[in-house]
């Protein structure tokens, strides 16, 4: 509001005054920039000073403030009581007083009006005032007076009082918690403590406002040195009073620590921005600017560099101005931001002229360069002298726009960008070697350690050292054409050959786990193939026991490769000790292997072998070994099956022995078959037969499950077969009889029944004369039945 008061100087003066904090104790911050830009306080940069005055109510406050600084705070009416007048915080501009000063009118703090909630809105209020203010304050980053203004004072001489309160607010301040930093901090180092004493206004006005009037004159020039508030330091910019004012009274509210350096810090980012963007707005709408884009459109602006860099330095210069007295960190950052994205927006323009100069300059050289040869000179000579000329006349127009400062940021941006590129090529080269070191190392080296032979380890490391050394000699030449500095190399160089031995390990890893799989695999491929690879049969002449041995002996050597990483070619003793503790352990092994010491499998770690290059420990080993042999003992007892299956099936034939005592026995039998050729005729084609029957019947399967059982299956197979052929021989020359003797009316033949009827004589033949099986010749029986 505006109200006419009357100052100390004479005459009617206006003044703002406004509630920034309203009873309710919210903020008004549009109010708040309103009085900033009606009281002129924006453009004062550093040269302003704030003063507050806290108090009990009905003390006089705003009366001595009116006195004081030609405000218009709402006084209290004595003939209407002894009430609250000053509600929440209100403020206002010193008149006749320079430098610029803020008032600030604060609450009482013992009201009787707020209740309960006097003693909370009595801090947060009495805080904002010591936190904002340069008199009669509070803040830890600059010096602050503390001016004690006693009321109605009396007989008892000044000097005493000033005294005896400079000693009260000493104890205050040795019994105040400090920081440990500001511990044995002094109370001069951040506050000054300056006494007055006032007469009664009521009973003495005019001497009252006399020594107001003296008063008054030590707030004048009040930030000179000297002065009243001489020692202040981090003072905030009047452009950012408001804005640091409003967020001060947000923390205080929320009960949060009021963090004043980092306070001061986020005003100047967002007051430099604020500036930057507004000068970046007029500089888009410059009509200088806009009328020079329009001109660069069109063609060759002679001039164009100066007439640009005078328009920036002068949106630039505002900014210096009007972000001078903030953190300079921050302003040189966001000026340096505007800058860029002022010439960011004058590319299109800046380019252009370039193109305008490319052209103009090369149809000069063009048009010269056919002038001269025109005139006879030589076509090298001519050549060279219109290049020189041309690029000397394009430099001139370069050096005419001063694109000094363009040039820069243009080369800044180039050099940036060739960076990205570049590491981004870089990036690739280096995923594309790593890939070719996974295709070529991690198949490969998967494969040698499924073999599971003693020197995988040594094919491995050849395989790693070749494709790694080959690796790294072309990355070397790759990185050659990007100019990189030698440590640079080197370090990419070690981190791709990092990469290679990774491949290597994760792989000797992933097959480590699967050790048991793969043991089992190898058991199995070894126990039931020979060394042709073709399938055993188990003849009943293999030695089980020899080959089980070696099948163990190569899923053992397969479990020793992958029990370690032996990249570095260093010796170890791995497949001896688990040779000896899983596969040669007689009973004194197995016994020695109860203590710790004497069993090389009682451990954690492998000797000469680190633990990061150790895949399976000792005590894993001898776990995956035992459960190797639990699941692979049903494979070998199944070959002893097989085998012992096979001896029976082939032990049918009566023993030596026999044969022999027979022979003995037998002689006068034999020779009594020499004297009469016509029985050893006999013997003949009853051998003929038999062979023919033990072939067309399978005798062997017979005699597959022992001599008695195959003696028993042939005699109670043979009555049937016999009963079966003499059935079929009656049959069929009972059918003969019958055809002997045809029907009187014989229906014509037709040709398909006479094919049918020869078809069921032929299929009768040959029942009869080859009987098969014993089945057959219930076939054959039960057709000839249905045949009659």
């Amino acid at each position: 509001m505006e109200v006419p008061i009357s100052g100390g100087g004479g005459g009617e003066r206006f003044c703002h005054a406004a509630q920034v904090v309203g009873a309710d104790g919210e903020m008004d911050g549009e109010a708040m920039a309103l009085f900033a830009a009606g009281a002129g306080l924006l453009g004062r940069g550093l040269s302003y000073a704030v003063v507050s005055i806290v108090g009990p109510q009905g003390s006089g406050k705003s009366t001595l403030l009116n006195q004081l600084f030609g405000t218009s705070f709402t006084e209290m009416d004595a003939l209407k009581g002894r009430s609250q007048t000053t509600k929440g915080i209100w403020i206002a501009k010193a008149v006749g007083i320079e430098p610029f000063t803020v008032v600030m009118d604060l609450e009482g703090t013992d009201g009787r009006e707020r209740g309960e909630d006097d003693t909370a809105f009595e801090k947060q209020s009495a805080l904002f005032a010591l936190a904002v203010s340069d008199i009669v304050m509070i803040n830890f980053p600059r010096k602050t007076t503390l001016l004690l203004v006693i009321r109605d004072k009396t007989k008892t001489p000044l000097e005493y009082l000033t005294q005896a309160l400079k000693e009260d607010i000493q104890k205050i301040w040795n019994a105040v918690r400090k920081p440990e930093v500001y511990k044995e901090a002094a109370l001069s180092e951040f506050f000054n403590v300056e006494v007055t004493a006032l007469s009664s206004y009521e009973e003495k006005e005019n001497l009252f406002k006399e020594q107001v009037g003296q008063l008054r004159q030590r707030f004048i020039h009040s930030i000179a040195p000297g002065g009243l508030a001489a020692d202040r330091r981090g003072v905030i910019p009047a452009s950012g009073f408001c804005l640091s004012a409003l967020q001060i009274w947000k923390v205080i509210r929320e009960n949060k620590d009021l963090n004043l350096p980092a306070h001061k810090i986020m005003v100047a980012t967002v007051r430099c921005e604020e500036i930057a963007d507004e000068k970046l707005k007029s500089f888009i709408s410059d009509k200088g600017w806009l009328e020079l884009e329009t001109a660069a459109n069109s063609g060759l602006v002679p001039g164009f560099g100066k007439k640009l860099n005078a328009i920036l330095d002068f949106y630039l210069s505002e900014y210096d101005t009007e972000a001078m007295y903030f953190d300079e960190d921050v302003r040189t950052a966001k000026r340096q931001q505007l800058e860029s994205e002022i010439l960011k927006h004058t590319y299109d323009a800046f380019k252009k002229m370039l193109e305008h100069l490319h052209h103009v300059v090369l149809n000069k050289f063009k048009s010269d360069l056919e002038q001269s040869l025109r005139s006879g000179e030589g076509f090298a000579a001519s050549a060279r002298y219109c290049v020189q000329s041309s690029m000397a006349e394009f430099d001139a127009g370069l050096r005419e726009w001063d694109t000094t400062k363009v040039r820069s940021k243009l080369e800044q941006h180039i050099e940036a960008h060739a960076t990205s590129v570049r590491g981004t090529k870089l990036a690739e080269l280096k995923a594309n070697y790593e890939k070719k070191l996974l295709d070529t190392l991690a198949g490969p080296v998967q494969s040698i350690l499924e073999t599971g032979e003693k020197d995988s380890w040594a094919c491995i490391r050849r395989l790693y050292r070749h494709a790694t050394e080959s690796a790294i000699l072309a990355f070397s030449a790759s990185l050659s054409e990007f100019e990189l500095d030698q440590t640079t190399i080197r370090k990419m160089v070690m981190e791709l050959r990092e990469h290679a031995r990774s491949i290597v390990e994760e792989k000797a890893r992933e097959e480590a786990g699967n050790v048991l799989m793969r043991m089992k695999e190898r058991f199995s491929t070894v126990l039931s193939r020979d060394k042709d690879s073709m399938p055993r049969t188990w003849k009943g002449n293999e030695d089980i026991r020899a080959i089980t041995r070696e099948a163990r002996l190569a899923a053992l050597r397969l479990m020793s490769v992958m029990a370690a990483v032996r990249l570095d070619d260093k010796p170890d003793k791995i497949d001896r000790a688990l040779t000896t503790a899983l596969l040669d352990g007689g009973p004194l092994s197995q016994k020695r292997s109860i203590e710790f010491t004497s069993d090389p499998l009682a451990s954690s770690t492998w000797e000469e072998v680190s633990e990061k290059n150790t895949l399976i420990t000792p005590v894993q080993c001898k776990s995956i070994w035992r459960q190797f042999n639990a699941e692979t003992e049903y494979a070998v007892a199944q070959a002893i099956s097989m085998q012992e299956a096979h001896r029976r099936s082939n032990n049918w034939l009566p023993p030596a022995w026999t044969v022999l005592l027979l022979a003995i026995l037998g002689y006068n039998e034999f020779i009594f078959l020499l004297r009469n050729p016509l029985y050893l005729l006999g013997l003949f084609v009853a051998f003929v037969v038999s062979y023919a029957a033990w072939l067309q019947y399978d005798i062997t399967a017979y005699f597959r499950h022992g001599t008695l059982s195959g003696l028993l299956t042939i005699t109670s197979g043979f009555l049937p077969t016999i009963m079966d052929i003499i059935t079929a021989v009656i049959n069929m020359s009972h059918n003969q009889k019958s055809s002997s003797h045809p029907p009187r009316h014989r229906p014509p033949l037709h040709p398909q029944s006479f094919r049918n009827q020869a078809q069921q004589q032929s299929q009768a033949q040959v029942r009869y004369q080859a009987p098969s099986s014993l089945s057959s010749s219930s076939s054959v029986g039960s057709n000839s039945d249905d045949e009659s």
